[in-house]
């Protein structure tokens, strides 16, 4: 117990400082990965467990890192306790792995106190994805969802729904074509891509006021979600 009361030596000191310079840029670092992934999450899975591991995550890795040093007996030794603990969290999201991985390897690069590719590889990281999400890289254009009615079997009908369907949406496709009622309703499924999201509900309205149609619904689908 004495030992912890003398004096820390120069070198000990230096050590200190260096210890926690590298775990308070890891943890703020982290915390700067975990913002720009609550940014730029879209999405109905959301979990504070994900970020908060996010935040820590680069804190214990560096930590690690910080332990094993240069010991490549250290490193095997740890190595072997990690291989030992089972992590069975399911990520579904390429992302949300992509975003773990970039908390970890930042807790890498200041573990091995190489605190300038950290930072930078932080700040590129941040940039890149911030502009891959704003600019919509990657995204397909998809129909808006799928447009169900019942209508009255014949020409008049039809050409009044055609003639709506074509003043409101880009683009549409019949999905299913049904009979009903012997004949005298058919179920009409259209699979449509409106001109503007403005139109969406006059284009409900629209078919409503046609006679006979009815049920008439709008189920929207956003590719972008995850559920």
């Amino acid at each position: 117990m004495m030992e912890w009361l003398e004096p820390l030596t120069q070198g000990d000191a230096f050590e200190w400082r260096k210890a926690l310079v590298s775990l308070l840029l890891a943890f703020g670092l982290g915390q700067a990965i975990a913002v720009v992934y609550m940014a730029t999450f879209r999405g109905l899975s959301y979990s504070r467990s994900t970020v908060h591991g996010m935040a820590m995550g680069s804190v214990i890795t560096c930590m690690l890192m910080l332990a094993v040093g240069s010991s490549i007996a250290a490193g095997i030794g740890m190595a072997g306790g990690l291989s030992a603990v089972r992590f069975r969290t399911s990520l579904r999201d390429p992302r949300d792995i992509i975003f773990i991985f970039a908390a970890l390897g930042v807790g890498m690069a200041t573990g091995a106190q190489a605190h300038g590719a950290a930072i930078l590889g932080t700040i590129i990281f941040a940039i890149g994805f911030v502009l891959l999400h704003f600019t919509g890289y990657g995204a397909r254009h998809q129909p808006d969802g799928l447009l169900r009615f019942a209508a009255p079997a014949g020409p008049e009908a039809e050409e009044a729904i055609m003639k709506i369907l074509r003043s409101h949406c880009r683009s549409f496709a019949l999905v299913t074509l049904r009979e009903a009622a012997q004949g005298t309703i058919m179920e009409h499924a259209y699979q449509i891509s409106v001109r503007t999201p403005d139109l969406r509900s006059p284009l409900v309205s629209n078919l409503k006021a046609i006679p006979g149609v009815q049920d008439v619904a709008l189920l929207l689908q956003e590719p972008t979600l995850d559920l």
